[in-house]
């Protein structure tokens, strides 16, 4: 099969100081984009060169830079802490990065558009696990329901524009992500990092118990970053979006593609490893008049296995190295103050 992008290509990867933006940025080099020995270039500007949020500096920064492939991973994100609290920071900001790329690309009549969404977008009480067509089949995890519209708009608006103009936009929705570069904040964080936080808290200041939000029982799907970034650059190189009907059974992209593992596990079972991991002895404790969210989230991923693609990274390996690079950020935090 020939690849649908070039080394030469002008590729925008918007959102690249993020986690996933980074670890799309490094796969993208990994694979030989992006290198100017292959005559690529890898366009990633920072707040300060472009501002996502602003309509102007990001029409602007498209007429001088003329990108031929985009990658949309910027987003403001956080866990349940923070979408409960700032729901229209969520929403608005949201909106507005999407909104800005999406449109200037289309404009730009760019070759290949790549959105990332989340898998936050599906009904609260769909059945699993959830597959693609379950979108806007029943209403929303009411926790994060303002960064889910925010996603389902911009998955919508790429649908609109692929269905009107014949725009080549693929959307892909990640499971919930963990890995080098994530948000260890003590209230903003998602479970993953949070629980690494709080258990390696504990280890280094000899507590003997520890108590984590909700019952412990909801259970996660977990996909390694590093596994994220590859899936980006494997639909990027084979796949494109169609016009063809909803009714062809061979439509493999009307909407989206979900990217995971395949499997999942409870909250409380996560945090038993991490503690394992981290060789914490103490006792972890739960509070169930705080939220648990949705009760269980695990995606569909047959359709991009079907493909040919899989997740490689185990859980086990991949907290080992998500540990791994939080201790040596705190060292490097610790050696700068």
């Amino acid at each position: 099969m020939v690849k649908k992008i070039n080394f030469t290509d002008k590729i925008f990867l918007a959102g690249s100081s993020g986690m996933v933006g980074n670890a799309v940025k490094k796969s993208l080099e990994k694979n030989g984009y992006g290198l100017k020995i292959n005559n690529g270039k890898l366009l990633y500007p920072s707040k300060k060169e472009l501002n996502l949020l602003e309509e102007t500096s990001v029409n602007n920064w498209f007429k001088e830079n003329k990108p031929e492939i985009v990658i949309l991973a910027a987003a403001k994100v956080g866990g349940i802490y923070a979408n409960s609290r700032f729901p229209a920071d969520f929403l608005l900001e949201n909106l507005k990065i999407q909104t800005n790329v999406i449109e200037n690309s289309w404009k730009a009549n760019v070759k290949r558009f790549l959105f990332l969404g989340s898998s936050c977008i599906y009904p609260k009480l769909a059945p699993q696990p959830l597959k693609e067509e379950y979108l806007l089949t029943g209403p929303l995890e009411k926790t994060n329901e303002p960064y889910a519209i925010a996603k389902i708009a911009g998955i919508k608006l790429c649908s609109a524009l692929r269905r009107q103009y014949g725009f080549n936009a693929i959307s892909v929705m990640p499971t919930n992500l963990y890995g080098p570069g994530d948000n260890y904040h003590e209230k903003d964080s998602h479970v993953m990092p949070a629980l690494i936080r709080r258990i390696h808290h504990a280890k280094t200041t000899n507590k003997s118990e520890i108590t984590c939000w909700g019952t412990g029982q909801p259970k996660r799907e977990f996909l390694f970053v590093d596994d994220l970034a590859e899936a980006c650059i494997f639909i990027l190189e084979n796949f494109s979006s169609t016009n063809q009907s909803t009714n062809d059974k061979n439509k493999i992209f009307d909407e989206l593609i979900n990217i995971g593992t395949g499997s999942d596990i409870s909250i409380k079972k996560l945090s038993e490893i991490i503690a394992l991991e981290l060789n914490y002895k103490g006792d972890i404790k739960w509070d169930s008049t705080k939220p648990d969210g949705t009760l269980r989230k695990l995606l569909d991923v047959s359709k991009i296995n079907n493909l040919g693609w899989f997740a490689k990274t185990k859980l086990e390996e991949g907290i080992k190295a998500t540990i791994k690079c939080y201790e040596k950020e705190l060292k490097n935090q610790s050696l700068r103050f």
